[in-house]
């Protein structure tokens, strides 16, 4: 079927508000996945929207979190000096996906390390260890994914410690509480 008749086929310019397929409806419906019986609803945020954190010196953008996913991901954007960077750790709770879009970041994930430029993905599942470093003299644009959500809830506690070199201490017991331990 060409795509005209597809999109005929499927009620697409109706102006119904909804399209329908066999078997498949679209529109604000409740997902028979969604667990909690919670309404899920589109989101779109522009490039210049979502909350700011500055997560010791990782400038992160939220742009979905737990409460707008059914906590099933959050996402942001990792916006980076060169330097900057996360030791190795190890998630308990959620595994990452790493897409970089400007500039180039070195990852480690479980002993493997490469460095990631513009369009390349790196997957970091949890319980290996991971890590990730601005590398170059450009500033690194990254989109970060987490799943499922929660990690969010870490970096705003990261987010309210004073400015200045981290304690490590502190950010060790702050993570520790959301399953997250640093390695050697």
């Amino acid at each position: 079927m060409n795509r005209k008749k597809f999109i005929q086929a499927a009620g697409v310019g109706l102006g119904l508000g909804v399209s329908i397929m066999p078997g498949v409806v679209f529109g604000n419906t409740k997902s028979e996945n969604n667990k909690n019986n919670i309404d899920l609803y589109p989101k779109i945020i522009k490039d210049s929207e979502g909350e700011v954190l500055n997560v010791i010196g990782d400038i992160q953008t939220h742009k979905l979190v737990g409460s707008d996913t059914n906590d099933q991901i959050t996402e942001w954007v990792d916006n980076v000096e060169p330097g900057v960077g996360i030791p190795p750790h190890i998630h308990t709770n959620e595994d990452e996906i790493f897409r970089v879009i400007k500039g180039q970041v070195e990852i480690m994930v479980n002993g493997e390390t490469v460095v990631l430029e513009a369009g390349d993905t790196a997957f970091a599942p949890r319980n290996l260890p991971h890590s990730w470093k601005v590398v170059g003299t450009e500033k690194a644009k990254m989109i970060t994914s987490a799943f499922p959500a929660g990690i969010e809830k870490m970096f705003e506690e990261l987010a309210e410690l004073p400015p200045g070199p981290p304690d490590f201490e502190k950010v060790s017991k702050i993570c520790g509480n959301h399953g997250i331990s640093f390695v050697k």
